[in-house]
């Protein structure tokens, strides 16, 4: 699989978090969103799906767990609708202002997710969302990586019912784990794994020292 990125102005950074369910990429995010804003850079954070006004419509169908007869190119192309409003609607715009943007998620999960899991096929998945990133890739991505078992435990122990990604079986999960393996595997240049089962503030200490050296 080939990968490029853009050229971009300015000192902007792309960096976006990738796991399994459960695997705390929001909670890293937002740590390190406050750190960078200690340094008085400019932070932007978002998500996907659901990173502007119309992603979250799309984020609603995605997740409303009473879809359950999606078909998975349907999800490979609804993700794909959110991430080409996402991007040029937020994060190009952010990035060519100079800021730092933090994504919690964004094309390795399709790659993950719909690609290997829902078995698309990594390319077909790759090649319809270059096309609609203009072949946007992060300058940085960290992997928190842990046992799809305990991100599913974290799961059940929040105080609201999973959505229609979280709440796939078991093997589906195990299947993305494996897949984001290999991701990192193929984009040495760009992933960072980061074992994720340790406490937050120790968690953030690894993301910090992945990270440091872009700002």
């Amino acid at each position: 699989m080939a990968e490029t990125n853009n050229h971009r102005k300015g000192k902007s950074i792309f960096i976006t978090f990738e796991g399994v369910e459960g695997s705390g990429k929001t909670t890293q995010m937002n740590m390190l969103q406050a750190r960078i804003l200690r340094m008085n850079l400019s932070v932007v954070t978002t998500r996907e799906p659901g990173g502007t006004r119309i992603g979250q419509e799309i984020r609603h169908v995605l997740l409303n767990p009473a879809f359950k007869e999606m078909h998975p190119m349907t999800e490979a192309v609804l993700y794909a609708a959110d991430r080409a409003q996402h991007i040029h609607e937020l994060i190009k715009p952010a990035l060519e202002q100079g800021k730092v943007v933090l994504c919690d998620r964004f094309i390795d999960s399709s790659l993950a997710y719909q690609g290997v899991a829902r078995r698309i096929g990594m390319e077909g998945v790759q090649n319809l969302n270059e096309w609609i990133t203009e072949d946007l890739y992060p300058d940085l991505t960290i992997l928190l990586e842990i046992p799809y078992e305990v991100g599913l435990e974290r799961l059940k122990q929040r105080k609201k019912g999973r959505d229609r990604m979280e709440s796939q079986p078991e093997a589906f999960h195990e299947q993305v784990q494996e897949a984001y393996k290999t991701l990192a595997k193929f984009f040495t240049n760009r992933f960072v794994v980061v074992k994720g089962d340790d406490k937050p503030e120790n968690v953030h200490q690894l993301v910090w020292q992945a990270v440091q050296k872009y700002l």
